[in-house]
């Protein structure tokens, strides 16, 4: 029996070892907070405002928490000056749309700035800058759509359009008399991605983003709706600004004197070399004639081998981890009740309390608990986790509330015969648990463990949300650059499905291992034993 746990703990060391080494130096960023540095919030995937790249081509900055990716954009071109007047040097976070407040308010960045509109919502959230640019609206559709030459805002009844999500650009739908408005998208990628495939007729948009969209598809066309008549949009709703905290009064009044600084023509200037410095679609001239997958992990490979080390080490670590909580757990909610009222009373406490633990961490999504984790911790107590160290805590904790009820149901399933039978032993409770009841319960949970193992490689993609890079998250990176939407997801899912097989086969190798020899018969043992004996003892 020995033997077989050596054996599982080298396999498991041997995974963890290799998510550590695929990982060893994506936090090439101090992640504390320095004084030199200035963290500006952005989803780096908003073209021509933000973007990703792979290189520090075109003045791009680093990205925090990795070494194989930059930022650039029209925002980067703002930030870098602010930077360079406060002289601290600017480093993106990275972050989803619905998660820049959270960090700037959480004091994981200093500023937001990705395009964001001063709202009198988000305003009651966070203080707003002066705008550093102006806007005016189109709908985005193709030029074969009968949408395309609409001339008044009637003339887009039946039209099925949408925005990103969160935004105030959602909500101007409604000015558009007739429209059907779809849901709301996650990004411009997607909506990008739906106007091609023809799922949607338009979505709206600022005019940037439809010069910007041109530019890698030329199939493409803006109906200006800003000055049809009838349209109404506030004057915040057209700007954009940087966002800042409420309690840092002095930041927002320097990045208001530097922002005065910049003249129109020099904004405008760096909005036209933002537009020209974008990603393309034929970036790559050698691509063109080589196979799109061998070009992609050509310009892409180092960030998708990084999200999949990001990805088994969350898996990994968390499945393990998670293993550990839940036996300690299931262990406890299986003792017996004891005689003595004091005992008896703690073990209804707690009882209680790890009932509540599985209740809560198995009743609300994994995103969910990642966000009031991370940035809940840093905007109450103050306290900046490591966003990597983070995730594993959330995947552990997570995992474990699942796999305490899948242990706890291995050790109550063991036939009641074991239990007397060791009881009659005279072994302990702690003995008939450790050497009686834990090894077959895990063995026949081993199938669940395995399960859980998969869903964490699977489940880890909503752990964006705090900025972490896993493997979806760099897939749609590299989706929204590249604008191959089919081909890229085809390429994570067969990634996904690759990871999830191996997973499966060496913990299908762990189970039969631990089976051991079935071909085997105690009695005719014994009776070999009896004979041997007795042989021995007649000489």
């Amino acid at each position: 029996m020995k033997s077989r746990y050596k054996w599982i703990t080298a396999v498991m060391i041997a995974i963890i070892s290799m998510t550590f080494g695929l990982n060893c130096n994506s936090n090439s960023v101090n992640a504390k907070k320095d004084s030199n540095v200035l963290k500006v919030a952005m989803e780096a995937n908003y073209q021509p405002y933000n973007w990703t790249q792979t290189n520090a081509a075109n003045g791009a900055v680093p990205i925090d928490g990795s070494q194989h990716t930059f930022a650039n954009g029209y925002d980067v071109k703002i930030a870098k000056i602010i930077g360079k007047k406060m002289h601290r040097k600017v480093v993106v976070l990275k972050t989803e749309w619905d998660g820049l407040l959270p960090a700037l308010t959480s004091g994981k960045a200093d500023l937001i700035i990705a395009g964001m509109s001063p709202t009198a919502e988000r305003a009651k959230a966070i203080n707003f800058s002066q705008p550093y640019r102006r806007g005016t609206f189109v709908v985005i559709t193709k030029p074969n759509s009968k949408f395309a030459h609409a001339k008044k805002l009637t003339d887009f009844k039946g039209a099925k359009l949408t925005a990103q999500q969160g935004t105030s650009h959602y909500g101007l739908i409604k000015e558009l008399p007739g429209a059907k408005r779809q849901t709301a998208m996650r990004d411009f990628a997607a909506m990008r991605q739906s106007l091609i495939s023809g799922t949607i007729d338009g979505y709206l948009a600022e005019d940037t983003e439809a010069i910007s969209f041109k530019l890698v598809d030329p199939d493409v066309t803006a109906v200006a709706i800003s000055k049809m008549a009838g349209f109404h949009v506030s004057k915040e709703e057209s700007e954009t600004a940087i966002g800042i905290a409420k309690p840092n009064k002095s930041l927002l009044k320097q990045v208001n004197q530097i922002l005065a600084t910049i003249p129109t023509a020099t904004r405008n200037k760096m909005m036209t070399a933002a537009i020209k410095e974008q990603p393309k679609a034929d970036d790559n001239k050698k691509g063109q004639s080589e196979n799109w997958f061998i070009s992609m992990w050509k310009q892409y490979g180092s960030m998708l081998v990084s999200g999949i080390g990001m990805t088994l080490l969350l898996a990994s670590v968390g499945t393990i981890a998670g293993f550990f909580i839940g036996l300690a757990v299931g262990i406890i909610r299986t003792i017996p009740t004891p005689t003595t009222t004091g005992k008896k009373l703690l073990l209804k406490v707690s009882n209680w309390l790890l009932s509540v633990y599985i209740e809560v961490f198995r009743g609300t999504p994994m995103m969910v608990q990642a966000a009031v984790i991370y940035y809940g911790i840093a905007q109450f107590w103050h306290l900046n986790i490591n966003r990597t160290i983070a995730a594993l805590i959330i995947v552990s904790i997570n995992t474990g509330a699942y796999l305490a009820e899948i242990i706890r149901g291995g050790i109550i399933s063991t036939p009641t015969g074991q239990f007397e039978a060791a009881s009659a032993l005279g072994m302990t409770h702690n003995q008939r648990m450790w050497h009686i009841i834990l090894p077959q319960a895990i063995k026949n949970c081993l199938p669940s463990i395995t399960n859980e193992f998969i869903v964490n490689i699977k489940d880890t993609s909503v752990l964006s949300i705090i900025s972490v890079s896993e493997l979806f998250f760099v897939g749609t990176t590299v989706a929204s650059q590249t604008f191959k939407f089919f081909p890229t997801y085809l390429t994570i899912s067969a990634i996904y499905l690759i990871l999830t097989f191996t997973i499966t086969r060496i913990f299908n190798l762990i189970e039969k291992h631990l089976q051991g020899n079935k071909n085997y018969n105690l009695m005719a043992n014994q009776v070999q034993v009896g004979t041997t004996n007795d042989m021995e003892v007649k000489k």
